[in-house]
């Protein structure tokens, strides 16, 4: 299985420019849903901590939810 990884850079909130990300992860370790992961703008500066949610993707089509 390919480790999940969070994205190196996301757009500001705030801002609009290039938050980079500052949490390290291991190359061979991979994220789990809730793990915090956090970000720092280049332009304002502004600290995000982001709660990792991953989406589950299957061959570009959306995930899927299972019948109630």
């Amino acid at each position: 299985m390919t480790p999940t990884r969070p994205p190196e850079t996301i757009v500001c909130v705030e801002c609009g420019g290039t938050a980079h990300l500052l949490s390290y992860l291991p190359p061979d370790d991979s994220l789990e849903p809730g793990h915090p992961v956090a970000y720092r703008c280049a332009d304002c500066m502004d600290r995000f901590d982001v709660i990792w949610e991953e989406t589950e993707m299957h061959e570009g089509r959306p995930p899927s939810n299972p019948p109630p």
